[in-house]
């Protein structure tokens, strides 16, 4: 099990191995759009390359207020960032496509969660890794197991597979695509 840290310097050589799982959502304008194009831009950005992407999902909203249905999916990326750096370009990204931070939980353009980074355990003010409520959400779950079946939750020791049975899966359903 990895160690508990605050500190987040890796050298070069660490940072590109480095592998990381992020979740990707949104539920408002032309979702799966924004959504694959989120996708071409996080490929796009330095320091970032995709290795893989799920399906898309369609799933209902957890918590917040009433709102419509979420497309998801999660991607497996290898960087060359140091976590607080690739949060920061997440939030840029979901910047850049019209993100609006007005409630939490709320209905949003695009929303990107940093979930896994290598086997750390991470916990400062401004994030933590992994997500601290990944371990309870289907629509998170559901495609990091289609991706990452065998990654190891650091804190719980279990399989994202593992992880999967434990929760409810009612709410997800796959997107069917034009391919």
């Amino acid at each position: 099990m990895a160690a508990i840290s605050n500190q987040t310097n890796l050298n070069a050589s660490e940072a590109a191995q480095t592998q990381a799982a992020i979740a990707l959502g949104s539920n408002l304008g032309k979702s799966l759009t924004t959504l694959e194009n989120a996708i071409q831009s996080l490929n796009e950005t330095t320091g970032i390359t995709l290795t893989s992407h799920s399906d898309w999902y369609r799933t209902k909203p957890v918590g917040g207020p009433p709102q419509p249905d979420y497309v998801n999916a999660c991607a497996l990326l290898k960087v060359e960032l140091d976590p607080h750096k690739l949060l920061e370009t997440l939030l840029e990204i979901e910047q850049q496509f019209g993100r609006e931070r007005k409630e939490r939980w709320g209905a949003r353009t695009l929303d990107l969660d940093l979930i896994l980074y290598n086997d750390l355990i991470l916990n400062t003010p401004n994030l933590q890794i992994p997500h601290p409520r990944m371990r309870e959400r289907a629509f998170v779950l559901v495609p990091l197991a289609e991706i990452a079946p065998n990654w190891i939750e650091p804190v719980s020791g279990k399989t994202i597979t593992q992880l999967l049975r434990e929760v409810n899966c009612s709410g997800v359903s796959q997107v069917e695509t034009q391919k």
